[in-house]
């Protein structure tokens, strides 16, 4: 074959180049309008639901079980109706919600000191490595107990179940975060002069971050399974209503209805937090490092 075969002339030089970064260039493949961008997105959630409702209501009108064990939909909707015009539904939601985000923010500044050094110094991830996996497969409710002695029937005791519910599940997702940073970063910062701080700040937590927020989500899933499973047992006129007081006022009163009113309240939390807080802080770290176009 000839020399002049094999040469890549400038112009072809050019459009290789351009091809590549093409192909480095996250592509928006799908530029949806704003009414389409709703209904993808609005519709699956709402049918779902309507679907759930409508089985609900199937099974309430065959009865198969008695009216004291399945409440019909409309029954709790009034349940729910009523909190929503007395005024009682903010009550229940501040209460609860803002214990959980101040027990999680407190969570997060104990798990991250706690992640680093379990993933950057050997003996502490030998030593206490297992003893955080341990505190996270512990079910939090069996620290109501303990606490309401320690503290009394008070927002200390509940603080104190969130703790143990969340710092364990972000420590470890932290630590699953390092522990998924390609060896070479740290090697890189070091050769251009990072110390050890820097490099956590700079290379190994924005490496992490991905796996990080597995780990927040979680974090967030036990702070708030934990904070309910306190205020369900840890009832007291000093301590406020909560979602949780609200059930367990419910099941003291045999009230159904009032029962799963509450259930689906908490649910409705769970997943507002969800969506309003990880999806989007989630969709923008990927988007950020290319990974991907942001979950639809």
């Amino acid at each position: 074959m000839p020399p002049e075969a094999t040469r890549v002339r400038p112009g072809d030089a050019g459009s290789v180049e351009a091809g590549l970064d093409a192909l480095d260039t996250p592509v928006d493949v799908h530029r949806e309008t704003l009414l389409r961008r709703i209904v993808v997105r609005v519709l699956p959630p709402v049918g779902a639901i309507a679907v759930f409702v409508l089985i609900w209501q199937v099974l309430w009108a065959a009865a198969f079980w008695p009216e004291f064990k399945l409440p019909a939909p409309v029954d709790v909707g009034a349940q729910i109706w009523q909190l929503v015009t007395s005024g009682d539904i903010l009550e229940l939601f501040w209460t609860s919600v803002h214990r959980a985000v101040i027990g999680f923010a407190i969570s997060l500044l104990i798990a991250v000191p706690l992640g680093l050094a379990i993933a950057n110094i050997t003996v502490v991830r030998r030593g206490v490595g297992p003893l955080v996996s341990g505190l996270q497969s512990l079910p939090s409710v069996a620290w109501v107990p303990a606490a309401i002695l320690w503290f009394g029937l008070n927002d200390r005791a509940i603080y104190w179940v969130v703790l143990l519910g969340a710092v364990p599940s972000i420590a470890n997702g932290l630590v699953s975060g390092l522990d998924q940073v390609p060896p070479i970063l740290p090697r890189v910062g070091k050769a251009l002069g990072a110390g050890r701080w820097g490099g956590i700040r700079y290379i190994l937590l924005p490496a992490a971050l991905p796996g990080f927020l597995g780990g927040l989500k979680q974090g967030w899933a036990f702070s708030w399974r934990s904070l309910m499973a306190a205020e369900l047992i840890a009832t007291s006129p000093d301590l406020g209503e909560g979602l949780g007081q609200y059930l367990h006022n419910a099941m003291s009163l045999s009230d159904i209805s009032m029962v799963f009113a509450g259930i689906l309240l908490i649910f409705v939390v769970g997943v507002g937090i969800e969506l309003a807080v990880f999806r989007p802080l989630e969709n923008s770290v990927l988007r950020a490092r290319g990974l991907t176009q942001g979950r639809k």
